[in-house]
């Protein structure tokens, strides 16, 4: 069952992940994922590890109607995605997140992360939020330049991808850029 609700937007609500929700966030093994995120095949034991000892910030993305801020049962919730917030506590936060390819392009991503980006600036005292997607992902690059992201900077050969070593590009986010 998912988690408590954290956000809401006008189509995606950010929840907290439940031990029970790590079968789904195996799915980021998936090639179609894992490429563009650059992410190790793990097991379900290791991520269910990760879980339980990770202090990052991680939420489900979802699309349900509930209204409250309490549990929903898991029927009514379909999992789309997760965005996450590491390393908060301790330098600028980074932002990740992927979504199921099913949902690709519709504009639920960008929802989710600008969710996520409002949530950092209200629980972190930070002057900035950090992202980074691989040059390839033009798809990954648009939502964060859609949402006033700008380039900082370029891991060049940064991680060995599907046959070749990729560029990352590094994008920050000011809390003064950020809307109101």
């Amino acid at each position: 069952m998912p988690g408590a609700r954290v956000a809401s937007g006008e189509r995606v609500t950010l929840r907290t992940v439940e031990s029970e929700d790590v079968p789904f966030l195996q799915r980021g093994n998936e090639p179609e994922l894992r490429y563009p995120l650059g992410t190790p095949v793990r097991t379900s034991k290791q991520i269910e590890t990760a879980f339980e000892e990770g202090d990052d910030d991680r939420f489900l993305v979802c699309l349900d109607d509930d209204a409250g801020s309490g549990r929903v049962d898991a029927e009514d919730v379909d999992r789309i995605g997760v965005v996450s917030v590491e390393d908060a506590d301790w330098k600028r936060p980074e932002l990740g997140y992927w979504l199921v390819p099913a949902v690709h392009g519709e504009g639920y991503g960008s929802e989710a992360v600008a969710l996520a980006v409002d949530y950092t600036f209200r629980t972190y005292d930070t002057p900035a939020v950090g992202a980074g997607a691989f040059a390839f992902n033009d798809a990954s690059r648009g939502l964060l330049e859609s949402l006033g992201f700008t380039e900082e900077g370029r891991r060049r050969k940064f991680m060995f991808v599907n046959g070749e070593h990729r560029d990352m590009v590094q994008y920050g986010l000011l809390r003064t850029e950020w809307r109101d």
